[in-house]
């Protein structure tokens, strides 16, 4: 989001900034009915999202689908699915005739999304798809043409939009309460296991750390100045000689000028654990640690010679079943999500910058 976008983007990013209610304001819904979503992908992420229906308003879990039919059933049974709203992937075309299906949940390896975003548009579903929203910025134009063409609703699930910690530190940044912005510092990373899971196959992932943990840096970076970088220079750190990094790398770091000459430093590591950042403007700063874990995440701030724990407001729904109900929402009242395909691309586009730079040892203009 640029210093310059239009009056309607403004628009959304100040109600996403005032820290108040579940989801940014939206119309009210004509109608209670809560939208029906199919979830794609019975990892463990979606461990993590199946429980929070329970606490949405506008949503709920009306169908699965998994190459594992008895992994399916144990779910479906869990959480209420009925067997008409079981799918495989040879048969989650014929998706299309549910009704109870508004929104199909893309929760699958990076490199499936593009297909899967797709096929769910030719369904005549509106479409929640993981992060990074593919493995190319060329993916991520046809999943917007795709759904645009059906005229349905893209959503990218970049749940921190929804964390109220991170929606406090976008209001403080943005409203001058630290003053003029100078320095950004985000790092993000974990110390990644089993050389044989897919977030460490180029195929599947597009990328190591940057295409998976890194993306919170930038999204970081971007959501707290308000703006896109016009510059990036990046370093990759990789042993290849360690099982893991065959095919993908372990560490980026990547610094990110913006056009009111914010600097942003940041770190994308497989090998180190991370998950900070620290915005610094001319009256104090503002330090989030952790900052966008599932739980437990936290604000510092620094100003006028004192160091405070800054709680942030208490909102209606956690950063899941906000970020659930907001897509329903937004589709019940014609209204764009916050964070839309377009949002999405905008990482990619900027991800790719990273890795050529990185590549090629020199300063990218964006």
């Amino acid at each position: 989001m640029t210093l310059t976008s239009s009056r309607r983007d403004l628009l959304k990013l100040g109600a996403l900034a005032t820290g108040l209610g579940a989801t940014p304001a939206l119309a009210s819904p004509q109608t209670e009915r809560k939208l029906g979503y199919a979830i794609m992908g019975l990892g463990m992420y979606a461990d993590i999202i199946l429980p929070r229906f329970a606490e949405c308003r506008h949503s709920r879990v009306t169908a699965l689908v998994s190459g594992s039919p008895e992994k399916a059933r144990r779910y479906a049974a869990q959480y209420g699915v009925p067997e008409s709203g079981l799918y495989t992937y040879d048969t989650f075309d014929t998706i299309r005739d549910n009704p109870d299906v508004d929104i199909v949940y893309v929760i699958l390896p990076n490199g499936m999304h593009h297909e899967w975003t797709l096929r769910a548009a030719a369904a005549r579903k509106h479409v929640m798809c993981e992060k990074p929203m593919a493995n190319t910025a060329a993916e991520a134009e046809a999943m917007i043409a795709a759904c645009r063409a059906a005229d349905r609703k893209l959503m990218i699930g970049y749940r921190s939009h929804f964390e109220p910690n991170n929606r406090e530190a976008i209001r403080m940044a943005r409203a001058g309460e630290l003053g003029k912005l100078s320095v950004i510092s985000a790092e993000t990373g974990f110390n990644i296991g089993d050389p044989k899971q897919w977030r460490l196959n180029r195929a599947l992932a597009g990328g190591g750390s940057m295409m998976d943990i890194g993306i919170y840096s930038l999204q970081a970076a971007r959501y707290l100045t308000g703006e896109e970088p016009i510059a990036v220079t990046a370093i990759e750190s990789t042993d290849r000689s360690d099982i893991r990094f065959k095919e993908v790398e372990d560490t980026i770091n990547f610094l990110l000028k913006f056009p009111s000459g914010v600097v942003a430093n940041c770190v994308s590591s497989y090998g180190s654990n991370h998950n900070r950042y620290r915005v610094v403007g001319k009256d104090g700063w503002l330090d989030a640690e952790p900052a966008t874990a599932y739980n437990g995440n936290r604000l510092r701030l620094r100003k006028g010679g004192q160091t405070v724990d800054h709680p942030a407001p208490t909102l209606a729904n956690n950063q899941f079943s906000g970020m659930l109900d907001h897509l329903s929402q937004c589709v019940m009242t014609d209204a764009e999500p916050i964070v839309s395909g377009e949002e999405g691309l905008r990482d990619m586009r900027i991800i790719e910058a990273i890795y050529t730079s990185a590549r090629e040892g020199r300063t990218v203009t964006l």
